[in-house]
């Protein structure tokens, strides 16, 4: 069982009669084989085609997923989306979660937005930026009252 010099298979034979085959017969045995060989590609080409409809149907859910946990961390905590999907990555890093999976807690009020990790463990704070209307303020310069205090952004590891 070939196609294209690739071999997929192979059929074996029996009959009960010695000897060899007639022309007939060998032909009926060719014709049985390319039926099996359409039949086994045809298989697996809707294998692959389901596991692609799969894995595309995934992707599609979880961006859904990450999008609607974005903008509910930007707004708690008044970031920009860049910032909230930095918040969001870190602490599924941070504690070994999958990012679609805290992406759902979040989208779904089961994660509160604002007790996300801000950053990966030794990382420069300074490095996120928080979005307070037109003002941006670095992490490394706290202001009493400020918006980074109603985030919980300094709050002890």
């Amino acid at each position: 069982m070939r196609l294209r010099g690739r071999t997929i298979g192979a059929l074996n034979m029996f009959r009960s009669d010695r000897g060899a085959l007639e022309d007939a017969d060998v032909q009926a045995a060719q014709g049985l084989a390319d039926v099996a060989t359409i039949a086994i590609l045809q298989h697996q080409a809707a294998l692959n085609a389901q596991a692609l409809n799969d894995q595309l149907n995934f992707a599609l859910t979880s961006r859904v997923l990450i999008e609607q946990a974005k903008g509910k961390i930007s707004e708690a905590c008044h970031v920009d989306m860049v910032v909230a999907f930095q918040r969001l990555r870190n602490h599924a890093r941070n504690h070994n979660l999958g990012l679609t999976e805290l992406a759902r807690g979040v989208a779904e009020g089961a994660v509160n937005p604002i007790a996300l990790d801000r950053s990966r463990p030794g990382a420069d704070p300074a490095d996120e930026l928080v979005l307070a209307g037109a003002v941006v303020e670095p992490f490394g310069t706290p202001q009493a009252g400020s918006l980074r205090q109603r985030c919980a952004l300094d709050r002890p590891r």
